[in-house]
């Protein structure tokens, strides 16, 4: 199969990156986490696999994430859920199997709430729907709360990276965006795969997720010794026959 690759312009002088194979449906969205790109190992693994077995599949990155444009002090939650249904809307026809890593666990949320009559089935990975409020939130230290109070911006320590800009903007919107406030109306089979060791998304939030969806059909598997990037080789083996599975109505 030949995989397509091309810019989604958003009106606004932004563009999203996105890379496309034609296959058989449902297509499979692949929706990534905060700070991640669509060249993560769970992305490309995915992509692999609907090369070899003829599914349809998409990847892309969010405003200003990867090779898309836009600067993150201008990123919130709420432009990359729009972002999401932009990609859903324009690049694809038909059913949807989207599967979303850590934030993109709340963009998959979010897109099946707007567009239910698309979504067949989800597989969310350490999924973080709220975690402005209920992880990030109350993890700042005081003196980061006083920074965002007074400046509206805070420069955040990232493991293995630059600091990068955190925005009162930011967290601020991201409530208008909560899922967890009540029963969460996504009706499709949803399956989570979630780390026990997990010290960014806490297994206990993917439970609280599962609780809250009013499908019947979610299994949530927990890995005793995984951790939040659920990237090892059997991590990768076992997303891929999660996919599968669902495609074939398992």
């Amino acid at each position: 199969m030949t995989e397509r690759e091309g810019f989604l312009d958003r009106g606004d002088g932004e563009r999203l990156a996105w890379k496309a194979l034609d296959g058989d449906g449902p297509t499979i969205v692949w929706l990534g986490g905060y700070r991640s790109d669509m060249a993560g190992s769970k992305a490309e693994a995915l992509a692999a696999a609907a090369g070899e077995r003829g599914w349809s599949f998409l990847r892309f990155d969010y405003f200003a994430h990867g090779r898309s444009s836009g600067r993150w002090e201008d990123a919130t939650i709420g432009r990359w859920r729009a972002d999401a249904l932009a990609v859903v809307d324009e690049l694809t026809e038909g059913p949807l199997l989207l599967v979303g890593s850590s934030m993109g666990g709340w963009m998959a949320c979010l897109t099946a709430l707007a567009r239910p009559e698309r979504v067949r089935a989800m597989v969310l990975i350490a999924p973080a729907p709220d975690f402005t409020d209920l992880l990030m939130r109350p993890k700042l230290e005081p003196e980061a709360l006083r920074e965002l109070e007074q400046n509206g911006v805070w420069m955040a320590p990232s493991f293995e990276r630059p600091p990068y800009a955190l925005t009162r903007r930011f967290l601020d919107e991201g409530g208008d965006h909560n899922v967890l406030t009540g029963r969460v109306a996504i009706s499709c089979p949803v399956r989570i795969l979630q780390g026990q060791r997990d010290v960014d998304v806490p297994w206990e939030h993917a439970l609280m997720l599962a609780n809250q969806l009013e499908s019947e059909d979610v299994e949530l598997t927990l890995v005793k010794a995984g951790d939040h990037r659920l990237s090892g080789e059997a991590d990768l083996a076992r997303l891929v026959r999660t996919v599968a599975a669902l495609r074939q109505g398992r």
